[in-house]
């Protein structure tokens, strides 16, 4: 199997994370941006 090595850009991320937040956003907005910020790469370091 592939290595899926697409990422979501910052951009992306912070309007996923706009519409997660929002208690307005319907049910479906809130699936994909759940699935967009699972795809943004990872902040930590090291390990």
């Amino acid at each position: 199997m592939s290595k899926n090595t697409r990422q979501t850009s910052a951009q992306a991320a912070k309007a996923a994370s706009k519409t997660l937040n929002s208690s307005k956003s319907p049910k479906a907005a809130k699936t994909a941006a759940g699935s967009a910020l699972s795809q943004t790469p990872s902040k930590r370091r090291g390990k």
